[in-house]
């Protein structure tokens, strides 16, 4: 193990997929998400199945699994949590999507304990209540008109909870590459399924900025591979939150967007609520 190039590593994919998330919401907000999902899907399909053909057993060793329908089920349930996390870009923004989404971790561990039958101690339900009102800072509910829209980055990130609690649960009985299998040529299917019928013809420089998407996709998956291969998850995951401030230096540098107070106060009393809870799992773990 070594944790520091495991935490680089995690700092860097965190760099990587923050730039996407700057081009999907540019693509998104000139076509159909739909599209532009389903060709980011084709190329991440590519590159699992180059990946799966690499390893030890190749493509029929990586496809092999005993549970199938849990497999399907998170494929679809991830490429349907990033269409919405992508159309929350467009209404939102970046800087108010990412501050609401980082609360997932939250919903995990909040979660584990009915889905999974892990134990969940006082301490993390209490650091759970603070991080549901660091949201709720955010989201402002009562005061002036509430944003409808503000419900898509909360439905991304319980979308996104129950994908990792599934694939936690996966776990259990099929390797990390059966998973990553899973999850690229199932959301490739489902993506194209759904999004054939929104084709639109691109630009040149919007297919260039297609290219920069897919090639970011495949990147940052990769870094986040080689980093779980270094080090532990939980000594990296508290790393992950760099995605928030990446992602909101890109959001206010290139489109302009600006940071409220309380859009400022609840990401962090979130972010703090969330490292909290990944404390406590290393000391019972």
């Amino acid at each position: 193990m070594n944790t520091r190039a495991g935490i680089l590593l995690m700092v860097g994919s965190t760099f990587v997929l923050a730039m996407q998330d700057g081009i999907s919401r540019h693509l998104a907000s000139e076509y159909n998400v739909l599209m532009i999902i389903m060709i980011r899907y084709w190329f991440f399909s590519a590159f699992v199945l180059a990946i799966a053909a690499r390893g030890a057993g190749g493509l029929r060793k990586a496809a092999t699994t005993r549970q199938p329908a849990l497999q399907i089920g998170r494929g679809v349930l991830l490429a349907a949590e990033i269409c919405v996390g992508v159309l929350a870009f467009t209404y939102l923004g970046l800087v108010e999507t990412l501050a609401i989404f980082i609360c997932y971790p939250l919903i995990v561990a909040a979660l584990s304990g009915p889905v999974l039958g892990e134990r969940v101690g006082w301490r993390r339900w209490a650091a759970i209540g603070v991080g549901f009102v660091g949201v709720m800072v955010i989201l402002r509910p009562g005061i002036g008109v509430f944003e409808l829209a503000a419900v898509l980055p909360l439905a991304s990130a319980v979308m996104f909870a129950l994908y990792a609690l599934m694939t936690r649960f996966a776990a259990r009985q099929d390797t990390t590459e059966t998973s990553f299998f899973w999850t690229g040529i199932v959301g490739a299917i489902f993506m194209t399924a759904i999004g054939i019928w929104s084709w639109e013809p691109m630009t040149q420089t919007d297919s260039f900025w297609m290219f920069c998407l897919c090639l970011t996709g495949a990147m940052g998956h990769w870094l986040l591979i080689k980093c779980y291969e270094m080090a532990e998850a939980s000594a990296v995951q508290p790393f992950a939150y760099f995605h928030l401030v990446f992602g909101a230096l890109v959001g206010v540098s290139v489109f302009g967007e600006s940071i409220a107070w309380n859009v400022a106060l609840g990401a962090v009393i979130v972010v703090g609520a969330g490292l909290f809870t990944f404390w406590r799992e290393r000391q019972q773990g």
